[in-house]
């Protein structure tokens, strides 16, 4: 399988390259009382689509939970703690935060997030036979 060596920027329909160095991962999910599910959407999703082509953001998606619709995942990469914490700070951002801490009831959240020490590129298909 060949790497994609180019600075590929993730395109506004979430398109991204998740073989490209990633220095800081954040992993989160969060499950929502039902009456406030599309409150959060709409409060998160400019800010999905603005971090999506921020400078260092290799990826950055939120997706509704296929078995459960209140839940919700979130999943950052960004090439080193600069391009996170600029996120973390950017308008789109806090207006989402300020948004979501006002307007929705959140009954569960577990967030982490994770500083890369090693990044391994895997292809699990070659484990399926004909």
């Amino acid at each position: 399988m060949k790497r994609n060596t180019t600075a590929a920027r993730p395109s506004s329909m979430g398109d991204h390259d998740k073989t490209q160095a990633t220095q800081i991962v954040v992993s989160a999910w969060y499950r929502v009382h039902p009456e406030d599910r599309q409150t959060f959407i709409d409060a998160v999703k400019p800010d999905m689509q603005a971090a999506q082509q921020m400078p260092g953001c290799v990826f950055y998606a939120f997706s509704q939970d296929l078995l459960n619709p209140d839940a919700f995942h979130l999943s950052e990469g960004w090439t080193d703690i600069e391009a996170y914490e600029r996120h973390e700070n950017a308008e789109t951002f806090l207006t989402a935060l300020a948004t979501v801490v006002k307007h929705v009831r959140i009954l569960h959240r577990e967030g982490v997030r994770y500083e890369v020490a090693k990044q391994h590129i895997e292809d699990p298909r070659g484990k399926v036979t004909d």
